[in-house]
């Protein structure tokens, strides 16, 4: 492949544009009704799911929630791309991309909630915890392409991360890797232009992270992040090839963070409301509406059924979240390794120990070292 073959495009790919007209592109088809329809139901789902959670963190019920707000086409092309014996490998931003991938809103919501890492079976959906740490689910996301190659899976890896883990050395090691051993695995970025309060251009020097790529062997391109069709058709086709034996790629997503980083950030501090507006018109949600409305494919019917099935996610987020878990601190040191340690079992002693003297210990915990 000659390395022309690899550089990206100078201007994102772009499918239907801020009003809803239908672009033409000599590379890339628009994806079908049925498939837009698809997109735009999740897309519904999502800013209510962002919605909602937005609602729980302000009433105790979350400890925090980090928004895909206006990001939400990236969230559904990723989860509506990979088939069923495929992988996501996420980040703490993309809860809306693990729910549309199958697991249970509230399940999605525990590793939020300050419960557990995980609470849903990864094995079941084929979605990897979601990673707090910078970057570091991108080396995972490679290790487990790597395994499944050598085992002869047909099974393609799609690693999510945000503009800010292109700046961590985790970054560089999974891009290497995945290019010198030809994995299988599409790395998706989501450029939202601040990585918290640090914007792109305090963080790389290159025309675009999309010419990353090249670096390391692979190609790269470049998406308008915020058109649902041009998503699904660019990521898409990169899929399509890891799964032909094509290798890695790296997809750059250019969308924008409508709110804060989280909800202990404030990000009056270092963006201007201005800027923050520019964007509404170039909301995922209303663009995809305006097109299948102007083509006839959605009504009022459709639009009815599909908020009312976002409504039920809603509900179900809420009934779930209002209750209060039965927590074992003995957990904490339980699932640490499948034999507990000198060491852990002495720091549990004295844990348990604090518990009694502080009279926090009721009837019904479990602190004699059983299991509920």
């Amino acid at each position: 492949m000659l390395h022309t073959d690899l550089l990206p495009r100078d201007t994102a790919v772009q499918l239907i544009d801020q009003s809803g007209a239908p672009v033409v592109d000599d590379q890339y088809a628009l994806p079908d009704t049925d498939t837009l329809l698809a997109a735009y139901r999740g897309l519904v789902e999502g800013r209510r799911i962002n919605d909602q959670a937005g609602a729980l963190v302000r009433q105790g019920r979350l400890a925090v929630y980090p928004s895909s707000h206006g990001q939400e086409a990236c969230q559904v092309g990723a989860a509506m791309v990979l088939g069923s014996a495929d992988w996501l490998f996420p980040t703490y931003r993309d809860s809306v991309a693990v729910i549309a991938r199958g697991v249970e809103p509230a399940d999605a919501m525990v590793l939020l909630k300050g419960d557990w890492h995980s609470g849903y079976d990864v094995r079941a959906h084929r979605v990897a915890p979601q990673a707090t740490p910078l970057a570091t689910q991108l080396l995972h996301a490679v290790g487990f392409a790597q395994a499944a190659k050598h085992r002869g899976e047909d099974t393609v890896v799609l690693a999510l991360c945000g503009d800010g883990a292109t700046s961590e050395g985790d970054f560089h090691e999974a891009m290497n890797f995945a290019a010198v051993f030809h994995v299988p695995v599409v790395f998706f970025v989501q450029n939202n232009e601040f990585a918290i309060s640090v914007p792109l251009a305090r963080q790389t020097a290159a025309p675009s992270l999309a010419h990353k790529a090249v670096g390391y062997g692979m190609p790269g391109q470049r998406v308008d992040g915020n058109d649902v069709a041009a998503v699904l058709t660019v990521l898409g086709d990169a899929v399509s090839r890891a799964r032909a034996g094509g290798g890695p790629s790296l997809i750059e997503a250019h969308t924008y963070r409508m709110q804060a980083h989280t909800n202990a950030d404030d990000d009056t501090r270092y963006r201007e409301r201005d800027e923050v507006q520019a964007w509404v018109a170039r909301d995922p949600l209303v663009r995809l509406r305006a097109h299948l409305t102007s083509t006839g494919a959605l009504d009022d019917e459709a639009e009815e059924r599909f908020a009312a099935g976002a409504e039920e996610i809603a509900t179900a987020m809420r009934a779930a979240l209002n209750t209060d878990a039965d927590l074992d601190p003995e957990d904490l040191f339980r699932f640490v390794t499948a034999t507990r340690s000198p060491q852990l079992d002495e720091q549990w002693h004295l844990l348990r120990d604090e518990i009694e003297r502080s009279g926090l210990a009721d009837a019904g915990s479990t602190l004699n070292g059983g299991h509920r």
